[in-house]
């Protein structure tokens, strides 16, 4: 090499050291530096005045033109007032994710521990671990906020929106079909994520902000040529209030998410983006939402674009505004809402309105309160992104929720020193991005399954057998595979091609030749095999269920980076499966009702089946809250568990509209110091007979005596996660209100109280509650 190549080489590593240096360390932009003697006398940036008061004082220094700059995602700095540049938009559904403008990865810092997708964590039906995900992702989320790799704080998670047809490409996102799983998720997540205890007191500012979405009634992406963007969900009031509202209203109320996010679709005629009994009303009046709306990426775009709901784009922009949006997810305000104005068809009060939310919520982050590193949060290094302990925690999520469907003959679990070896087949089994989902970040490290179970078995030999549309095939390969070792395990299922945002399903069975694969592979195999299925959605897996030659089934959703080594866990036996069902599986016949329909309850006269354990009517896969054990759990109520709840004698009952046979009471009349009083705790006995420890969800139902007049199959009401010691015994307790366990939803959208029995229902036992007065 020459001098000048020397000198070149020199120079270039000279730049990359000063580079480094620069980005390791280097500090987020931040407000109100006390460096900055123009800042001093801001009132603003007066940490010991309110917040209402510091944001007044910024929005009156603000021109029209900065106002209107600030309520788009992405949002210019303001030099001359010291105030940074700001990202909205950031996501962190299973871990930070690259989804977004706000986040960066680099060398520095280039990935986040990725957690499974909600769906499979959901399996685990335990809040604790929701909450330490939420915990988890939050300090990842500031650590790369404080080394300089984060442009924003405000993540736009959960979704809770109810995974209500199983072909819904979104699903996977969230935590299934039962309105009281996916509120008692969002809850814990959201306290987790924003830095508030397990029980919800908040101490100090936020960690971050949450937002729950898509409000409302969102869960059709693309299907039969009906977009999301065009797509209006009809959807009577009585499904509204038992179906689709409760996990958002959790999340204002017990959550206190930081912010909701308007879908993109109509609710009966109206864009959520544009509804202001929706977002005003209920959101930040009703439930109390002390934060900020933002509208889905485009959303107020399509008013006009999409469904020509408005006329304009300054129409659609200042009907956003006055619904009660105050952040947009584009770029149409800084475009249109100028126009607006001038067209009168805004004021600048509606603008100062949402912008009065916006910067209060940055400033509750310590985003105006001088340097971030000397923020409480401010000194978590990027040493915590990644750390062996938030990896474990990744483990643990997976293992917790991977649901064991089949296992006859005890086929699981294997045992290392009987292996001689193993086959491993299928398209799933050494695919790394199989294993994310979607909303994904960058891995700190991806573990497949074949690698897992490669390190546990010397002899493991590996074909794909096929590609995961099944439209490429290995069969006859496969099957002298099948033929050749002592004992197979397959990895099929879907991956985000088949499933997606903007994807919807038209079939609930395996795709292409995957099922015939599956088949051949059984009959070749010296044992029954082990079929293990990744995929958010369910899946028609009847002729596996049926068919003798496969031993064990196991759905594994998608489980994120440490996937691989939780599955081999639990086909060795290192863990105990306990994961239980979060969403019904249908048969494909199940694909005769047509997406659009939002109807929850069966319709008899028409064979509409209804949707979800708690309506549907037809015949099961497998049912919601299935899964199985290598132990076996027993269930008793204890004998002092209340059968009656009294009710005042002047209180008086009337016979529903819809059901002229029952008596019972408006639950809104009882009003909130009667339904105080209406309290039960229900007492369960659980033992693990053996012959291994476990962790095992416990979960209790109610039910009425019959189904008639739009009552429920059933409902869940409680359920807490136990470890059990094999031959070990525990009593769990649920504390009930009759008033919002044992009450129903009117067709009007009203909740009443019947008197009379009700049951609690725990694995097949029964316990009967009657009200009197």
């Amino acid at each position: 090499m020459g001098t000048r190549g020397l000198i070149f080489s020199s120079a270039l590593l000279l730049l990359l050291l000063a580079r480094t240096v620069l980005v390791i360390s280097a500090t987020p932009p931040f407000a109100c530096d006390p460096a900055n003697p123009s800042t001093r006398t801001f009132g603003f940036c007066n940490t010991t005045l309110p917040i209402d008061k510091r944001v007044s004082d910024l929005i009156s220094r603000l021109t029209l033109e900065e106002k209107i700059q600030q309520l788009d995602d992405e949002t210019p700095a303001i030099p001359r007032l010291g105030v940074p540049k700001y990202n909205w938009w950031s996501e962190a559904l299973h871990g930070v994710s690259s989804w977004g403008h706000g986040i960066h990865f680099d060398r520095i810092i280039p990935s986040a521990t990725s957690f499974p997708q909600v769906i499979l964590t959901a399996a685990s039906f335990n809040p604790d671990l929701w909450y330490r995900i939420g915990q988890t992702i939050a300090v990842e989320a500031r650590a790369l906020y404080n080394a300089g790799h984060a442009d924003g704080l405000t993540f736009w998670s959960p979704n809770v929106n109810i995974f209500r047809d199983p072909r819904w490409g979104r699903g996977q996102e969230t935590p299934g079909e039962d309105p009281v799983t996916a509120s008692k998720y969002a809850v814990a997540f959201v306290r987790g994520l924003q830095g508030d205890s397990p029980t919800g007191e908040r101490s100090g500012q936020l960690m971050t902000s949450s937002c729950c979405k898509h409000f409302t009634a969102y869960d059709l992406d693309n299907w039969n040529g009906i977009n999301r963007h065009i797509f209006n969900a009809k959807v009577t009031a009585q499904d509204m209030e038992d179906t689709f509202q409760p996990p958002f209203k959790s999340c204002v109320e017990e959550g206190r998410a930081t912010c909701v996010m308007c879908s993109y679709n109509e609710v009966n005629g109206v864009p959520t983006c544009a509804d202001y009994n929706l977002l005003t009303k209920q959101a930040k009046k009703e439930w109390g939402l002390d934060g900020y709306i933002a509208s889905d990426c485009a959303a107020v775009d399509y008013m006009y674009g999409a469904t020509h709901y408005a006329k304009t784009l300054e129409e659609a922009v200042s009907y956003a505004l006055k619904a009660g949006v105050d952040i947009n997810c584009g770029k149409a305000m800084k475009q249109h809402l100028g126009s607006a104005i001038q067209k009168g068809n805004i004021s600048e009060s509606d603008i100062d309105k949402a912008l009065s939310n916006a910067l209060s919520l940055r400033m509750k982050l310590g985003l105006f309160n001088g340097d971030p590193q000397k923020l409480p949060s401010g000194d978590i290094p990027p040493s915590q992104v990644c750390s062996t302990q938030h990896k474990n925690l990744a483990l643990q999520a997976a293992q917790e929720g991977i649901v064991l469907l089949k296992n006859n003959g005890n086929t699981l679990p294997l045992v290392k020193s009987k292996i001689t070896s193993l086959g491993v087949i299928g398209p799933n089994a050494d695919a790394p991005p199989s294993l994310l989902g979607n909303y994904n970040g960058p891995p700190c490290e991806v573990i497949t399954p074949l690698k897992a179970l490669q390190s546990s078995v010397n002899n493991t030999r590996f074909i794909a057998g096929s590609n995961v549309p099944g439209n490429v095939t290995q069969i006859p390969e496969a099957v002298q595979l099948a033929s050749s070792v002592d004992y197979v395990i397959m990895f099929m299922g879907l991956d985000q091609h088949q499933e997606r945002e903007a994807f919807d399903r038209t079939d609930l069975v395996l795709p292409g030749m995957q099922q015939t694969l599956i088949s051949k592979v059984a009959e070749a195999a010296k044992k029954p095999i082990i079929l293990v299925l990744i995929s958010g959605g369910p899946l028609d897996i009847t002729f596996a269920k049926d068919d003798p030659r496969i031993g064990a089934i196991l759905w594994a959703g998608f489980p994120g980076e440490a996937g691989g080594s939780a599955i081999s866990s639990i086909i060795f036996g290192d863990h105990n499966p306990g994961g239980k069902l979060p969403v019904t599986w249908y048969p494909q016949e199940f694909t005769k009702v047509p997406m659009t329909d939002m109807r929850m309850r069966p319709d008899p006269a028409t064979g509409y089946p209804g949707r979800s354990y708690r309506f549907y009517t037809g015949k099961t896969v497998y049912q919601f809250g299935y899964g199985l054990s290598y132990s076996n759990y027993s269930y008793e109520f204890e004998a002092e568990a209340a059968t009656s709840i009294y009710l005042n004698n002047s209180l008086s009952p009337q016979a529903t509209s819809n059901d002229p046979n029952t008596l019972s009471y408006d639950i809104a009349s009882l009003g909130f110091h009667t339904c105080g009083e209406l309290k039960v705790s229900a007492k369960v006995g659980v033992k693990n007979h053996g012959p291994m420890a476990g962790k095992h969800p416990v979960l209790l139902f109610s039910r009425w005596p019959s189904t008639e007049h739009g009552r429920l199959v059933k409902q869940l009401v409680g359920f807490q996660s136990v470890h059990l010691e094999a031959g070990e015994s525990t009593k769990v307790e649920f504390p009930l209100s009759a008033c919002e366990h044992l009450s129903r939803v009117m067709d009007d959208g009203r909740r009443v109280l019947d008197k009379g029995s009700h049951f609690l229902i725990v694995g097949d036992k029964e316990h009967e509650i009657n009200i009197v007065s």
